[in-house]
């Protein structure tokens, strides 16, 4: 099983970003997905999450600026990061979750000020 994670990289404030996962050697569409992001000195937390449904849930600091997205065609997830702020730099996530959880490699986001 593998995640691979992209898309990452430097852009100002108020800059947008999209961020890709694609994932081989499982069911995609049979797994819930999410993004998670940890800053530097800090531990990892929730960003956003779209369940088999299609029912999306996203942390408060993010909520109206992120949007999770996912194309089982393509095995594929995506993370939309508008009004960046320097507070989103860190390295993002993506996990997929059933009866096991996989994680990708992580990708590096930096909003400068």
């Amino acid at each position: 099983v593998q995640l691979q994670a992209s898309g990452g990289g430097l852009v100002q404030a108020g800059g947008s970003l999209r961020l890709s996962c694609t994932a081989s050697g499982i069911i995609f569409s049979t797994y819930s997905l999410a993004w998670y992001r940890q800053a530097p000195g800090k531990q990892r937390e929730f960003v956003a999450t779209i369940p088999r449904s299609g029912v999306t849930n996203y942390a408060g600091s993010v909520q109206g600026r992120f949007t999770i997205s996912r194309d089982n065609a393509r095995n594929t997830m995506f993370l939309q990061m508008n009004s960046l702020k320097p507070e989103d730099t860190a390295v993002y996530y993506c996990n997929a979750y059933a009866r096991s959880v996989y994680w990708g490699q992580g990708t590096l986001v930096t909003v400068s000020s």
